[in-house]
């Protein structure tokens, strides 16, 4: 015991000293690695290998994941292509070189720092190569990412920072049904821009229910390991677009910013925050973004008849510039609700995907049900197969 204190010592020296890879300290598992490092109790130990479990049973792999995710100096440098100063890549080397040697530590070691006997609770370490996986991960900063964009592919905007959503909809492209023709110019549009070729701000109006917001979080989720992110704002957030793109800029990896529902009535001030945006002004996207909107007005201002009998000289001109918004959208494609021949097809898709059997009766009462709804569309046979399979489970 009194030969390993020194050299747990000597870790928690090194670990506190820390200057690239700095970030790593702020993980609670680390910090209670720290504390056990500092102070090798049985209690310290109990604590530290309880955080390590969530992640795993090995410190190595659990090391090797933070440092690789981290958001540090050096590889903000890189992604935004600027030299990196002699001193700090030679601090790197320097620290992937420690925290190779401690994710060698043993549990046994560590045990008999702080207890006498067997420990109850221990875990496994192999063989590493740091600076090799940290040099992999650097040649794939395009499709990996760093940071939380390497650890999440969802993200909101929340207080003035890029936040992840830790449970986004998991939504596939082989899930969804119908609309194919649709889908796939929504794909190709985001292929292009995963190939650094020109894409195109896109509008996916139409009908409720017909898989708009669907397509572009399936999209998303089936391109993730492409490089493709998503960071989901809303109207109220339109205003903060040059913050957003402004963090994102100098991103190795390619985003599309989601505006789900979007509509505007005629005097909101919203209106020209997007406006601005799709003309290129001065909150204009950058090469590696593009804007998906969904909508279900093709022309996304809201007009009423009384704005039409107002008291403005030039009114035709407002009303024009307001219901040509949509048109400034590369890209339009319509979602609109599914005839009654392609709604069974969709209902029928569904039933094979939920094991329902597909009956005559059964396309009868889909139909019935979404004659009692709002409509055909694939938002009511999902709903519709839904409760028959839940029938089925019965």
């Amino acid at each position: 015991m009194k030969e390993m204190i020194p050299m747990l010592k000597e870790y928690a020296e090194k670990l506190q000293s820390l200057a690239v890879f700095r970030g790593i300290l702020k993980e609670k598992t680390t910090a209670k690695l720290l504390k056990f490092l500092i102070s090798p109790t049985p209690e310290s130990y109990g604590g530290f290998v309880s955080g390590l479990y969530e992640h795993g049973d090995s410190l190595t792999d659990f090391l090797t994941e933070i440092v690789t995710e981290d958001e540090n100096p050096y590889i903000k440098r890189i992604s935004e292509r600027r030299e990196v100063p002699p001193e700090i890549d030679a601090a790197a080397r320097r620290e992937l070189a420690f925290l190779q040697e401690l994710s060698q530590l043993t549990s046994e070691e560590a045990w008999a720092a702080s207890g006498e006997g067997a420990p109850f609770a221990r875990w496994s370490v192999h063989e590493t190569d740091f600076l090799e996986t940290y040099r992999e991960r650097v040649s794939a900063l395009h499709t990996r990412g760093f940071g939380i964009f390497a650890k999440y592919h969802a993200f909101s905007f929340k207080d003035g920072c890029v936040v992840p959503i830790k449970n986004p909809d998991g939504q596939k492209l082989s899930q969804l049904t119908g609309y194919g023709l649709e889908r796939e110019k929504v794909i190709a549009n985001t292929m292009a821009l995963l190939r650094d070729k020109p894409a195109q701000n896109v509008l996916l109006y139409g009908d409720a229910g017909t898989g708009k917001s669907s397509t572009v979080k399936a999209i998303v989720n089936e391109y993730r390991d492409a490089g493709l992110r998503l960071i989901e704002l809303t109207k109220a957030q339109l205003g903060e677009l040059p913050a957003v793109t402004e963090k994102i800029a100098a991103n190795p990896l390619k985003f599309i910013i989601f505006i789900d529902d979007i509509s505007f009535s005629a005097d909101d001030d919203n209106f020209s925050a997007l406006k601005a945006v799709l003309e290129g002004g001065a909150a204009a996207k950058t090469s590696n973004t593009v804007i998906y909107c969904t909508s279900n007005r093709r022309h996304l201002v809201r007009e009423t008849f009384s704005s039409r009998q107002g008291d403005e000289v030039h009114a035709s001109d407002t009303r024009e510039e307001q219901i040509s918004l949509s048109e400034r959208f590369g890209l339009k494609v319509a979602f609109l609700k599914p005839n009654k021949d392609t709604y069974l097809q969709i209902v029928e898709k569904l039933a094979l995907e939920y094991g329902v059997e597909v009956t005559p009766d059964l396309l009868t009462r889909a139909e019935a049900y979404a004659l009692r709804r709002s409509g055909r569309s694939g938002r009511a046979a999902r709903h519709f197969i839904e409760l028959e399979a839940g029938k089925t489970s019965d």
